[in-house]
């Protein structure tokens, strides 16, 4: 019996919507699900969660969880990855509550950012021993990671880890649909191009019968931003640059030195950005676990249908060589060409039975390659810094970082980092 392995297998809803799709896939059938997880509870809960829709929905996949890492990747086919390393408490509390103090305002920090850049710090050894064990257990294992900050991490994986890795997001194919749906067009029919970074990734084309949509996406977007909505940075970025981003707004809001100033506290409110959002879901999901884990654990009668996430569509695409197309998270070999080459990006891949095959996309507008390298670069230095072990290349990474930079002088930079340093303890190997 061929397995796949879930890691972070404790993020039941997620683990839910991931395997409970591949128990959902026909092809998949003849699978063993390992499950992995460092909180116990968490593990047994997800565990009983995939019995229960494993009885309702008649699968033969054989559920198991493990207490070793090892031995649930022992033999693994395909591992998925949803980890987040240090939690809420005290990690997130400690990435946000810090930088307030040299008046740094986040509103998620998981992706670049001085929150991103100590996420990557802390996460960037898990998974290297992720990949030592994968070496030696499951060496041609497929390896999924849905975890942030993606580039960084799946470009280790690949580039220092030694494994097959593509990074898997939400907001790729999420992107046209909620567009058009708040610009009230009709999405039958469209064909569209999506290129760039992980959450800086760009809507290059949008086109139906032939006809470029982009015109009349701007003169409705232009007529949406004089009211307040949810989506208010990445209309101002299209108007401004030319083309729509993948990711949020309140992602993007903080990616770029323009929208979160102490300099200009109006803006804010101008462009509705909801400072310290990240805290706030997380203790509202920790409320709502109360009230959720009766209703996925204890209903013995527990149905799921398959979600749009990408993996059970990636594995039923190898598996039965039926190709799928999808938004995968790379390492740039020539395939962007205005990007540098040792970055990860976000682009179109083919999948079947070759595995995971991205496609060329040549050079972007040359301002969407200038933005999404502010990115890289403090991606790039984050990476040296975590593979290196010096200290420097974490200030460096901090002091390139475009909405840091914006805000806080170079000396505050590098004391700010210090400090997080501090904060973070144990969670952070030793830098020289």
């Amino acid at each position: 019996m061929s397995k796949i392995t879930f890691i972070g297998a404790g993020s039941t809803v997620f683990a839910k919507n991931i395997l409970g799709d591949v128990m959902q896939t026909p092809a998949l059938q003849d699978f063993e699900i390992a499950l992995f997880d460092i909180d116990m509870e968490r593990l047994r809960d997800s565990e009983q969660m995939l019995l229960n829709i494993k009885k309702t929905s008649e699968s033969t996949c054989r559920i198991k969880a493990y207490t070793d890492r090892k031995e649930a990747l022992r033999g693994a086919k395909y591992v998925v990855n949803a980890i987040q390393v240090g939690g809420y408490d005290p990690c997130t509390i400690t990435d946000f509550e810090i930088p307030k103090k040299y008046g740094l305002r986040q509103t998620i920090a998981d992706t670049v950012g001085i929150g991103g850049i100590f996420r990557n710090l802390r996460t960037i050894p898990v998974m290297l021993d992720f990949a030592r064990d994968i070496n030696e257990v499951c060496p041609d294992a497929l390896f999924l990671n849905y975890t942030n900050p993606m580039a960084v991490l799946t470009n280790v994986m690949n580039t220092y880890g030694g494994v097959n890795t593509v990074g898997l997001c939400h907001s790729v194919q999420v992107c046209v649909p909620h567009l058009f749906k708040h610009l009230e067009i009709d999405t039958t029919g469209v064909k569209y191009k999506i290129a760039g970074i992980n959450h800086m990734a760009w809507l290059l084309e949008a086109s139906k019968d032939g006809i470029d949509l982009y015109p009349e996406i701007k003169r409705r977007a232009a007529e949406k931003q004089k009211e307040k909505h949810n989506d208010m940075v990445r209309y101002e970025l299209m108007l401004k640059f030319g083309y729509y981003i993948t990711e949020s707004s309140e992602h993007n809001a903080e990616y770029h030195p323009y929208f979160i100033k102490k300099s200009y506290p109006e803006l804010v409110d101008r462009f509705n950005i909801p400072l310290d959002e990240y805290p706030r879901r997380c203790v509202n999901q920790i409320e709502r676990w109360k009230t959720m884990r009766d209703e996925l654990v204890t209903d013995r009668n527990l149905e799921h249908k398959r979600s749009h996430e990408y993996a059970s569509y990636i594995l039923e695409a190898v598996e039965t060589n039926n190709p799928f197309k999808i938004g995968g998270n790379v390492m740039n070999t020539g395939l962007i060409t205005n990007l540098p080459k040792e970055a990860c990006v976000e682009v179109p891949c083919l999948v079947d039975a070759n595995g995971v095959t991205p496609t060329y996309v040549g050079d972007l507008p040359p301002q969407l390659a200038a933005l999404n390298r502010t990115n890289i670069n403090t991606q790039l230095l984050t990476i040296e810094a975590a593979i290196t072990g010096k200290r420097d290349h974490i200030y460096h990474a901090a002091l390139l970082d475009p909405h840091t930079s914006a805000e806080l002088s170079m000396d505050d930079i590098v004391s700010l980092c210090d400090d997080l340093i501090e904060a973070h303890g144990s969670w952070l190997p030793k830098y020289n």
